[in-house]
């Protein structure tokens, strides 16, 4: 079709023009708010769109006083905060943002977690487990276990399946994961998903054999640095004093063999760590890793017996964090792309429509739909921590068992839905008003572990505090420093 040139040659009307506004008033969509400093309130709604607005607009919006000619009134239009006559597709599109927010339920489990040893060569005081000496044989996932895990694990409808083996130290007992491995590589032959490897090791065992399977089998391997040379080895000691030594060789002949990327790695805070932020990100530089996930003490196992999981306050934790998200940004700023993990899956929370597969940060809770680990002994739990739990003699979170359970059995279980209808953050107490609801979870295994307690008190939650000021230094750096706002919306692109 010709080109209408006399159209093309005239001139634009102004924007009010292509204004079409049925009647004066509009109506409110859902919406929760909360403070982000003395002057300003950050505003969300159900669907994770936020807008940051003055105590005169936020009150201006919810009397009904806003301009309808305003870039404000726009703006909240456009994020689903309100709707008017003029309003065609904004339901739908509230809606089609909800169910794709919440999209991983319905593929249901795809983490599933063999425990095949509690041995390990280490005894690091924050171990999250109980971890058993090297000769301990009794403490080792056995075949029959092994076998019945891998029928729960195909009886995921979820195309996307991922095998995390952990310990204690997994490759004390790295003769059952070359079993599984080779087992259920053998059976996808035939199930055809999208299936993936992952070992959790301190590295300190590692031999070419290990190396060669690894490469064979497509295994990335997933470490612990915690630091410079000194911290680590104070902070995970083993005989010869030389976890640092033996994890960064590791490192090293793991890219060698399987590639830069083949090798993750995970810190713990300690109380040492506190003073030491740019420290350790230097570290994970030096290490030419590209991320770095700054992880505090969880209330489990040793770290518990050791008092080191109280060591240190939520707030001090904050500040540990804070600073070296900072200096993260500030290293970005200055031509070196590095992340920090936990900021970059909230803020596809809060910038995307798309979910996160973090088991902590969903609502409800990953239990048992994102994660089931499966004990060295052939008990099944709702999750990592679950677990770590029950070796604390609490078994709370105890789904079932290998020798008597189906995965059907586990996933419908009374148990199961009664833990899940309790981490509904949208109908919480406290969780239910807060204006960063729609970023963070639930935790219930950190609750009941802290605050005997599945919900928790939300004032007193360790939990709760750490995301909230996370979540709300996010929101301040994404609103009012352009140079870091660059930087954070570049480690979701």
């Amino acid at each position: 079709m010709p080109l209408d040139l006399p159209l093309l040659n005239s001139s634009f009307n102004a924007k009010d023009k292509y204004r079409s506004r049925v009647g004066t008033s509009y109506a409110l969509l859902p919406f929760k708010f909360i403070k982000l400093d003395h002057k300003r309130y950050i505003v969300t709604n159900f669907v994770g769109e936020y807008v940051v607005l003055s105590r005169t607009s936020l009150h201006a919006l919810i009397q009904h006083k806003l301009e309808i000619n305003s870039d404000l009134y726009d703006q909240l239009k456009v994020k689903h905060f309100i709707i008017d006559g003029d309003s065609t597709v904004a339901l739908d599109l509230l809606a089609c943002k909800y169910r794709t927010r919440h999209s991983l339920l319905k593929n249901l489990t795809s983490l599933f977690i063999f425990v095949v040893s509690l041995r390990c060569e280490h005894s690091c005081p924050y171990c999250q487990v109980s971890r058993q000496s090297q000769d301990r044989q009794a403490f080792d996932m056995q075949l029959t276990h092994a076998e019945k895990a891998i029928d729960f694990v195909f009886s995921s409808p979820s195309p996307d399946l991922k095998i995390e083996f952990q310990g204690g130290e997994s490759l004390l007992n790295f003769e059952l994961i070359r079993w599984i491995v080779e087992r259920v590589s053998h059976r996808n032959d035939i199930e055809s998903r999208n299936v993936s490897f992952v070992i959790a090791t301190n590295l300190a065992i590692l031999n070419d054999d290990i190396l060669e399977f690894c490469a064979e089998y497509e295994i990335d391997i997933s470490t612990s640095l915690d630091g410079p040379r000194e911290l680590h080895n104070a902070n995970r000691p083993r005989p010869n004093k030389n976890s640092y030594e033996l994890t960064i060789e590791g490192i090293k002949r793991v890219r060698d063999r399987l590639g830069n990327d083949a090798v993750s790695a995970l810190m713990t805070t300690t109380p040492a760590s506190l003073s030491q932020p740019k420290a350790i990100v230097d570290e994970y530089l030096q290490q030419d890793f590209s991320s770095i996930f700054l992880r505090s003490i969880s209330p489990y196992g040793f770290a518990v017996k050791t008092g080191v999981a109280s060591g240190y306050s939520s707030e001090e934790w904050i500040i540990f964090y804070r600073s070296a998200l900072d200096y993260i940004i500030q290293i970005n700023l200055e031509g070196t792309p590095f992340r920090e993990e936990y900021a970059s899956m909230l803020l596809r929370k809060i910038l995307t429509p798309f979910p996160t597969g973090y088991v902590d940060l969903q609502s409800p809770a990953g239990l048992g739909l994102s994660c089931l680990t499966f004990n060295y002994d052939g008990s099944i739990y709702a999750s990592d921590e679950s677990r770590m739990l029950a070796e604390m003699d609490d078994y709370t979170f105890r789904l079932g068992t290998l020798d008597n359970d189906t995965f059907a059995d586990v996933i419908s279980s009374e148990k199961l839905i009664g833990l899940l209808s309790e981490t509904m953050t949208e109908s919480m107490p406290m969780c239910a008003d807060c204006g960063i609801q729609p970023y963070c979870g639930s935790d219930p295994v950190f609750h009941y572990a802290t605050q005997s307690e599945i919900v928790g008190h939300k004032p007193t939650s360790g939990f709760c505090s750490k995301n909230m000021e996370i979540i709300k230094h996010l929101i301040h750096l994404l609103e009012d420093h352009e140079d870091s706002s660059l930087v954070l919306r570049s480690w979701i692109s």
